[in-house]
């Protein structure tokens, strides 16, 4: 793979994406701490971030940080609107485009000097272009490679630009946290911290074999090519997901194991419509969980077969969260996600009449009627006057 010499990969990041909508819309909440959600944050305002409320926290606990917070409803068709207009914008910025999420992208501009300047113009250009035609702050980050330029966002936040010249690169990523990494979450920095090891430059010096022997091979190699900032890979356009899956945010009070139960199957239930929509198969299994104290732990189990089916993919995250059931009762839970890996493309074919599951016939009745007629048309009776929680904006699958 080829990288440029150059600093021409753009990572452009909406601020406080569904806030910064809402702040828009309605006048009186500009300068105002503004939380989206109720039971939990889904977004908040800078003003509020600035008190400590962030996203996935309780409701009850953000209040308190910030009792003058304005609560607001969230609102998915508009940021779904405001989401496509800004990806407009990027792609009559440059073809190469690479969208993350709806509020995040990659664009490269290595070709596009002589015809409209260098980098650093064309990312003042599409800054100010999203808040004249869209209304919204965006920060940008410059880079030779896609891992600093989404560091240089990161930094640069909020409504800010920065360019990282590729000779000062490591000169910028050294003197900054662990935590900056791709990858290093609560329990690789606590291990890092642990051997007093805080900032990138650190990692970069310990070698390749201490951070495998540390870390293990995958994560240490892992890391110690970002902090020398190697990332050889392009801004790749239309490439298809190598995974789907959805999660469920839930307040810190306690949750039955029946309650989990419903929310997992509310949450395969969409993922495999979205499969099976976008013609996709998967084989492996992944549950994520969010305790009270915010760590995080995932567990994944591989099937034998590609399938799209509710049935089966259903049947093994259930597996996965009864071995999770005892840790989930000791430290509480504030969130579930269940996503499927390892797609494959194509349809999916149907067993042989020796291999049928005698479910599987009725399993995949369901699911055709809720493709058919949509997902209000029949409800699997585990999720009767239940609330399936809400459904967030998405690129496309």
């Amino acid at each position: 793979m080829f990288v440029s010499g150059d600093a021409t990969i753009l990572h452009a990041d909406l601020d406080a994406f569904y806030a910064s909508v809402e702040q828009r819309d309605d006048p009186r909440l500009r300068g105002r701490p503004v939380i989206v959600g109720g039971g939990v944050v889904l977004a908040a305002s800078y003003e509020a971030k600035a008190r400590g409320v962030r996203s996935a926290m309780g409701g009850r606990q953000a209040l308190r940080l910030c009792p003058e917070a304005i609560v607001v409803p969230p609102r998915m068709a508009a940021y779904t609107a405001a989401s496509r207009a800004v990806f407009e914008i990027f792609r009559g910025t440059t073809p190469l485009v690479e969208g993350l999420s709806i509020d995040e992208a990659f664009l490269d501009v290595g070709g596009l000097r002589r015809l409209v300047g260098p980098p650093a113009d064309i990312a003042a250009r599409l800054r100010r272009d999203v808040r004249e035609g869209v209304g919204l702050p965006i920060t940008v980050g410059v880079a030779r490679t896609k891992f600093l330029a989404k560091v240089a966002s990161g930094v640069a936040k909020p409504d800010g630009l920065l360019v990282v010249a590729p000779d000062r690169e490591l000169e910028f990523l050294h003197p900054l946290p662990v935590e900056r990494l791709w990858g290093v979450g609560p329990v690789t920095a606590g291990k890092l911290r642990e051997r007093r090891i805080l900032t990138v430059g650190q990692v970069a010096r310990l070698g390749e074999a201490t951070l495998v022997s540390l870390l293990g091979a995958g994560a240490g190699r892992h890391l110690h090519a970002l902090a020398h900032n190697r990332d050889p890979r392009p801004v790749q356009v239309g490439r298809r997901r190598s995974s789907m899956g959805a999660q469920h945010a839930l307040s810190r009070e306690p949750h039955s194991p029946d309650e989990l139960d419903a929310v997992l199957a509310g949450l395969v239930d969409r993922v495999t419509r979205r499969m099976r929509s976008a013609e996709r198969t998967g084989r492996t299994v992944m549950l994520r969980l969010r305790f009270a104290d915010y760590t995080r732990a995932t567990r994944s189990h591989t099937l034998g077969k590609a399938t799209a089916q509710t049935g089966p993919l259903l049947a093994a995250a259930r597996a996965l969260l009864r071995t999770a059931l005892p840790e989930l009762e000791a430290r509480g839970v504030t969130l579930i996600g269940v996503s499927v890996g390892n797609l494959d493309e194509g349809h999916e074919q149907p067993p042989l009449p020796f291999d049928r599951d005698p479910g599987a016939d009725l399993d995949a009745a369901v699911d055709a009627v809720r493709d058919r007629f949509g997902s209000a048309a029949l409800t699997r009776a585990v999720l009767l006057g239940r609330d399936p929680g809400l459904e967030m904006p998405r690129l496309p699958d």
